[in-house]
């Protein structure tokens, strides 16, 4: 746990901020953030939010999307959830969160600037980024670029490729959820790979380390860990295929429960404002907020061919996914 503390100055909330956003000078107190993100990019994000809201002390828990989400079904077994708002790697997430009325409706005013289609119609949860999954391969090892994920499944990727599991990595389950549903792939594709000797470990940082170090030739892993990971002179290539990539949009959402409802809407106004999107971009994540430019090497959703996926129906079909690739996999 990590805990961020602007001023030290106590105030009460204002418990009538509605939907209308948190002034800077109402809000104070704890709030208590739940992510998947990496350490590092939450604590920029934390410490940004700090700088307009200097009275509200933020902690941080950090781990993997799955992981996140079982501590807050065993925090409500025992009576109260602990988190005042979650971001975490996907909608399918927040729509069992949803299901389970755990989120609270926020609708902020600055999801006018934010896809529709990427934020829940009730105000459950918004997207804040696009994360596609894509292929990386260690380019001292592969000298030819792939342009397909039937690679995967190819002499040249045989027991040289790796991804993240789904049992950790909530963008690692939604990319199950997809691949399995989308022609052309099926479980057919995914038994193929595991034959092909695809590796699975438990999440997409120790990915883009086994293709940076050499140890693997090809990751299915998202894209800003390849791009930061070329950025500091790593052998490393990303490639969109040409089929299509999943995306996740890592959403924000408040807790029912959440004991600062006024600054937990002030950490999602900041997180979708045009601030709160330069500074996913300048940390390497392509912005969801129309106008805000994507970083170098990244695409923008507008330049994605997508592979969909029904949010609904993967929420409603994410235990039996799971337990369909332990049966592939023997994870």
């Amino acid at each position: 746990m990590i805990v961020f503390s602007g001023c030290s100055a106590q105030g009460q909330a204002n418990p009538d901020q509605g939907n209308s956003g948190a002034a800077s000078n109402s809000v104070s107190g704890k709030l208590s953030f739940y992510t998947s993100q990496p350490e590092e990019d939450a604590g920029k994000l934390v410490n940004a939010f700090n700088q307009k809201y200097p009275d509200v002390q933020v902690s941080i828990f950090r781990s993997g999307t799955e992981e996140v989400t079982a501590k807050i079904q065993a925090e409500r077994q025992a009576g109260k959830t602990q988190a005042d708002v979650l971001l975490l790697a996907d909608a399918v997430t927040f729509e069992n969160l949803k299901k389970d009325d755990l989120l609270l409706s926020y609708k902020s005013p600055e999801l006018s600037k934010i896809p529709t289609d990427l934020v829940d119609p009730d105000g459950m949860y918004a997207g804040t980024k696009v994360m596609a999954t894509v292929l990386a391969t260690n380019t001292q090892k592969v000298t030819a670029q792939p342009t397909s994920w039937q690679v995967l499944t190819m002499p040249e990727s045989k027991n040289a490729s790796i991804m993240p599991s789904p049992l950790y990595s909530g963008a690692a389950a939604y990319n199950i959820g997809v691949f399995s549903r989308t022609d052309g792939f099926g479980w057919d594709f995914l038994q193929e790979s595991k034959m092909n000797g695809m590796s699975v470990i438990k999440g997409n940082g120790a990915v883009i380390k086994a293709v940076a170090s050499g140890e693997k030739s090809y990751g299915v892993v998202v894209d800003y860990l390849v791009a930061r990971e070329k950025a500091k002179g790593s052998p490393v290539e990303l490639i969109y295929p040409e089929e299509g990539v999943p995306i996740i949009t890592e959403p924000i959402g408040i807790m029912k429960e959440a004991a600062n409802v006024p600054a937990a809407q002030a950490f999602v106004d900041f997180v979708l404002s045009e601030d709160g999107q330069k500074l996913s971009a300048e940390i390497g994540y392509s912005p969801i907020r129309e106008g805000v430019a994507p970083p170098e090497g990244l695409k923008g959703v507008s330049e994605m061919k997508i592979l969909p996926g029904d949010a609904a129906k993967l929420a409603a079909d994410r235990e039996t996914d799971k337990q369909q690739f332990i049966n592939v996999f023997g994870e």
